[in-house]
């Protein structure tokens, strides 16, 4: 594929992305989240690719830009994930006065 193509297919991702994203309610966000870290390891794989296939700088600045970013939502979405497991989880009695705490 020509560079044009590949940047279309780019821009139009991007475009579709924002769109279903915006469109979920703030109450599913860390679900949502949560669900779509294979995506962003797709994204990663993509970006690998492209690297590996990369005959120019523009080719090969976007191919570390989709790792980065991908990287950067797979370990966000395993963060809020912990935290929102860590919500459900039993809280430790707190100790009485007078009694020491381990």
């Amino acid at each position: 594929m020509d560079l044009v193509t590949e940047f279309t297919i780019f821009v139009l991702a991007a475009f579709v992305g924002f769109e279903v994203i915006s469109k979920v309610p703030a109450t599913l966000h860390t679900p949502l989240m949560s669900q779509t870290n294979a995506i962003h390891g797709i994204v990663m794989l993509g970006g690998l690719i492209v690297a590996g296939y990369a005959e120019g700088a523009l080719e090969l600045t976007l191919a570390f830009i989709a790792i980065a970013f991908g990287a950067i939502n797979i370990v966000g979405g395993f963060m809020v994930t912990d935290r929102m497991l860590g919500m459900f989880s039993r809280k430790k009695p707190k100790p009485a006065d007078g009694e020491k705490g381990s």
